[in-house]
């Protein structure tokens, strides 16, 4: 008889993270001369594929053969600003490919598809948060990546996960109050670890939200030599059982580096990929998106950025359609806090 304070795991949902997740997939005879077809256009129009850490595998894969960029928010942000192509394809959710064109204007930027957005870009409107703003006039507004062009061009900062936590600490150092948007998670955690004074604005990670405390605690039972990595758009409760708390470059880091042979991961499984072909001797297993209070909206996989494929993708590097576009103004404005994040 089990504990009757264990929350397990249901059985169908245990099977599947038990089960050790391989980087190599199966790849048609189509898809192979749709990646050939890419490779060609990629070379006889220069152009730099930027792909995002949760973007297919597949995608992932034919970037890195073809020497682009395949990182988290702000490595594909510095990679886009410094290549020497004057065409850049962003695969990953729209807001990365703004941010391409506010750092690089004079090059074009397409996607393959401008659909795929954000839930924390959803949840901030630039009105409302102008609005949030406008009550804290003494505050330095620091706003995170995944965010509108908009939104940037009226903040004094824009980070990424992997830089926040130093920022944040720089500016209260300086004695600065902040605004912070719009993941309220990250917030949170940041605001624990520098003690600064923040206003938070109420948004999250349809992906990193589903993450459960008691059913990770389960699996942690049955994995007990199992680090676990968790990026810190978690819930609070999450976090706190990590070993690792950080963003998609840092907990590929800590994997690559540890002396662990297993690992519990609680960010979207795009980044399965990566993990696994840099440590195929190790096991990598998905945190729990099961518990209470469960929607499976996402069940660790970003809907936005599964709709990059390898059929758009070609899309954009043969027709170049997709392409962003934005007002100058937005741009000049919002390039003010981009730089200081690649700066940093």
């Amino acid at each position: 008889m089990k504990p009757s304070s264990i929350n397990l795991v249901p059985d169908d949902l245990l099977a599947s993270h038990k089960r050790k997740l391989y980087a190599e997939e199966i790849v048609s005879s189509e898809e192979l001369q749709l990646i050939e077809k890419i490779k060609n256009l990629v070379s006889e129009k220069n152009i730099s594929l930027i792909s995002h850490y949760y973007t297919d595998n597949k995608i992932q894969k034919l970037t890195e053969e073809v020497n682009g960029c395949v990182s988290d928010s702000l490595q594909m942000a510095k990679f886009g600003k410094d290549s020497k192509s004057d065409i850049l394809v962003v695969s990953g959710v729209k807001f990365m490919g703004e941010t391409a064109k506010i750092l690089s204007p004079n090059k074009k930027v397409y996607m393959p598809t401008l659909d795929a957005t954000c839930s924390l870009d959803l949840g901030c409107p630039v009105n409302e948060f102008k609005k949030f703003c406008e009550h804290h006039p003494d505050r330095e507004i620091v706003v995170y990546a995944n965010t509108s062009a908009e939104v940037k061009a009226i903040s004094d900062w824009v980070v990424t996960s992997s830089i926040a936590l130093d920022v944040i600490d720089h500016l209260d150092s300086e004695g600065k109050k902040i605004i912070w948007g719009p993941d309220k998670h990250l917030g949170r955690y940041i605001q624990q670890k520098t003690k600064a004074d923040m206003v938070l604005w109420d948004g999250a990670c349809v992906v990193h939200e589903e993450f459960k405390h008691e059913g990770l605690k389960s699996l942690m039972q049955l994995h007990e030599d199992a680090k676990v990595l968790v990026h810190p758009e978690s819930p609070h409760s999450v976090i706190d059982l990590a070993d690792c708390v950080g963003s998609t470059s840092q907990i590929i880091d800590y994997a690559n580096n540890s002396p662990a042979r297993k690992f519990i991961v609680a960010t979207d499984k795009g980044i399965f990929y990566q993990l696994i072909k840099n440590n195929p001797d190790k096991e990598f297993y998905e945190a729990p998106t099961a518990g209470d209070g469960a929607t499976c909206n996402s069940c660790s996989r970003c809907p936005w950025m599964g709709m990059n494929s390898l059929e758009n993708l070609y899309d954009a590097v043969s027709n170049q359609g997709n392409e962003i576009n934005l007002e100058d103004e937005i741009i000049d404005k919002a390039q003010i806090s981009l730089n200081r994040m690649v700066n940093f």
